[in-house]
């Protein structure tokens, strides 16, 4: 070294923290890259994405290529750095060399190209992977015998070294995906991507037509009703049934029964009897996504939901399904759900105890909880643990409400403002 002029050692030692500038950058360019568009870039045969994955593949050989290139690097240049302070400054030159190479290498070669390559994590990564490829196979001996070591030393402190990391995502994950993505997807399409997720989270009865409200035909009534509940039916499948509707007999298409009304003589209960189809049955508890699979497995479009005891609680269609993903079919609020909420002058609503809640809340953007009962009237008679004999006012989720009408042991009409602002 007492050979090599100053000027020469200065401009090794500037050499020396490019090339740890390199090495930092280069390091936190590679883990800041966004795995799931640089497995889209290298299917789709981008060579720069190609060479980066294959050497993330490995990220402990990669790493340990990075660190052994850099702690090379840093060492080297401290000792030229000694030198050059020995030469300049005797022995006090030590220290002086020790603060300013500390200051250089932690603004030149860290914080700098680390700020940089986290800021075009690509651009980055995919120039450095060339270089580090060459590295790697270059100084793949030393590179597996310091990761043997290295692997050797963590399997002794318990713990397994795995090579391959996990890329796969929950449902929770890939749902902060979607938000995350921005003006990446349009605002409606994540909400479908969403809603889609939420499937999961979702059984047939929180969206079921509720027995009550299901629209059939009794089999034993004269010939004539029937006849005219049919031409007057506003849904394409109606349930029959014999006196009541857990006597359930089959599900009949109205083209079938119009079809039969063309040959008079083959219109009748007997014929119709055999027009109908099968019921397809649904247990209660069936989340969203495995029924609307069952629906495409048994080509069936609609389905009565009963309870564990076997009687019919509800109804529910594919229609219904679907409209969990991408929304009514409907403009606005669905008719269904507009006969029962009235905005009100003074911006309340006047909802109908029998309104679904879930149903409320997406057509108000409320959050009222539905993880217990299902209907209005129901959220209110938990809350108050009681009937309530006269009208009164409560407060349900930070929502005001005013009980308006009761028939018999039922709320059947609420008054309810939006939430209050905290």
């Amino acid at each position: 070294m007492d050979d090599i002029s100053t000027g020469i050692l200065f401009a090794l030692l500037a050499c020396l923290i490019v090339i740890s500038g390199y090495f930092s950058g280069s390091e936190t360019g590679m883990m800041a890259l966004n795995r799931y568009r640089l497995k889209h870039l290298a299917n789709n045969g981008h060579k720069g994405a190609k060479r980066v994955e294959k050497l993330l593949d490995r990220p402990d050989r990669l790493i340990g290529l990075i660190l052994i290139g850099n702690n090379l690097v840093n060492i080297l240049a401290s000792a030229i750095a000694t030198i050059l302070g020995m030469r300049l400054y005797g022995d006090l030159g030590v220290a002086i060399a020790t603060g300013l190479l500390t200051l250089v290498v932690l603004v030149f070669a860290e914080v700098t190209p680390k700020t940089l390559a986290s800021l075009y994590p690509e651009k980055v990564s995919y120039a450095s992977s060339i270089v580090l490829t060459i590295l790697m196979k270059v100084l793949s001996p030393l590179v597996m015998l310091v990761n043997m070591i290295t692997n050797g030393f963590i399997r002794l402190l318990g713990i397994k070294a795995n090579h391959g990391a996990d890329d796969h995502l929950s449902s929770d994950e890939l749902r902060t995906v979607v938000n995350e993505a921005g003006t990446l997807i349009p605002r409606r399409h994540q909400d479908m991507l969403i809603s889609i997720l939420d499937l999961e989270h979702v059984t047939v009865n929180d969206i079921m037509v509720p027995r009550n409200e299901i629209t059939g035909i009794d089999i034993n009534d004269d010939w004539k009703s029937i006849v005219r509940q049919l031409t007057h039916s506003p849904h394409g499948r109606v349930v029959l049934y014999r006196d009541q509707i857990d006597e359930v007999v089959g599900m009949l298409r109205l083209r079938e029964s119009y079809r039969l009304m063309l040959e008079k003589n083959e219109f009748t209960k007997e014929t119709l009897l055999r027009a109908a189809d099968e019921v397809y049955f649904i247990p209660e508890s069936t989340p969203l996504n495995v029924q609307l699979l069952k629906f495409q497995r048994n080509k069936q479009r609609i389905g009565l939901i009963v309870d564990e005891y076997g009687d019919i609680i509800g109804l529910v269609t594919l229609e219904d399904i679907l409209e969990e993903i991408v929304g009514e079919f409907t403009t606005s609020i669905a008719p269904s759900l507009s006969e029962e909420i009235t905005p009100q002058g003074d911006g309340s609503f006047l909802i109908e105890g029998s309104a679904n809640i879930r149903d409320i809340n997406k057509g108000l953007k409320w959050k009222l909880p539905t993880d217990g009962p299902r209907t209005l009237n129901g959220l209110i008679l938990e809350h108050l643990e009681d009937i309530p004999e006269s009208h009164l006012s409560v407060q349900v989720s930070g929502h005001p409400m005013e009980i308006v009408e009761l028939e018999e042991n039922r709320i059947k009409l609420v008054k309810v403002f939006p939430p209050l602002v905290k």
